[in-house]
């Protein structure tokens, strides 16, 4: 089976535009994130799925520096932007992880891959977010290309359009899912947050990577981010009022299998 790792990227968030291209550590935080995901042992193909508006096209041109296979799609149909890529360089297992997530510990992206590949058989999809238990920002999403086929086919609602993977891991009833939990119990899933949607969490990346980053060096990992933040209160303060909010806050009145527990407002986080 040939397995493909889709990473979601442009330039176009409405919060915090450009945040794909914005440095950490010298470098594009696209950049950093493509280095953590290579950095996984498991064996798959990568492809940074973009858009066709001409503003991406930065992305592709960094995609061609460092020799990483861009696809260029619909802007806003994400659903169908993975679904194409995946159709056009013949996937059987597609691995969605989201371009805002640059402190993303390889190790992780293992353990979610590792846990579809025992046994395709066996699941249609399997990520480590239902339910959550690691910090926000390390998401891993697999699901076979045959799921894939009949969400692009099926989905009609505009979220599960956006989101790519909700149609499939919001019906348990069809579909036989699969979760990875965090292998040493705990859950952060509410209380630390690693992904980038707002000019606070880049200032808590940034300040990360400054404190962390190496070149030539192993990605540091998802303990080592801990024990800093253990030793560094005010990093994990930068963002801590994002803490647990996602973008499930939106739609509980249409999601099945999501409450009000998984989620947060920004006004109501610590």
């Amino acid at each position: 089976m040939k397995t493909l790792v889709v990473v979601q990227a442009r330039t176009g968030s409405t919060r915090l535009p450009g945040k794909v291209l914005m440095p950490l550590a010298g470098a594009p935080l696209l950049e950093r994130l493509l280095q953590r995901v290579q950095a996984a042992a498991t064996p798959f193909a990568l492809v940074v799925a973009t858009t066709t508006d001409p503003v991406d096209a930065p992305i592709e041109d960094l995609c061609l520096r460092k020799g990483v296979l861009c696809f260029k799609g619909h802007p806003t149909d994400l659903l169908d932007r993975h679904y194409q890529a995946a159709r056009a360089l013949g996937a059987d297992v597609v691995c969605k992880i989201p371009s805002d997530c640059p402190l993303i510990d390889p190790g992780v992206v293992d353990s979610v891959l590792g846990a579809f590949l025992r046994d395709a058989q066996r699941h249609d999809f399997v990520s480590n977010l239902h339910p959550q238990s690691y910090p926000d920002g390390n998401d891993v999403e697999v699901l076979s290309m045959a799921s894939l086929e009949t969400a692009w086919r099926e989905a009609r609602r505009p979220f599960e359009r956006e989101h790519t993977t909700p149609f499939v891991w919001d019906r348990p009833e069809r579909f036989r899912l699969g979760n990875v939990r965090w292998e040493d119990g705990r859950d952060l899933s509410m209380t630390h947050r690693f992904t980038v949607d707002y000019p606070e969490d880049y200032a808590f990346v940034a300040a990360v990577y400054d404190a962390l980053f190496e070149e030539g060096r192993e990605p540091f990992g998802l303990l080592r981010i801990l024990s800093f933040l253990d030793d560094h209160p005010e990093v994990r303060a930068l963002n801590a009022g994002y803490a647990g909010v996602n973008w499930y806050r939106n739609h509980l009145s249409e999601l099945r299998t999501v409450s009000a527990a998984d989620t947060r407002s920004p006004r109501a986080a610590p």
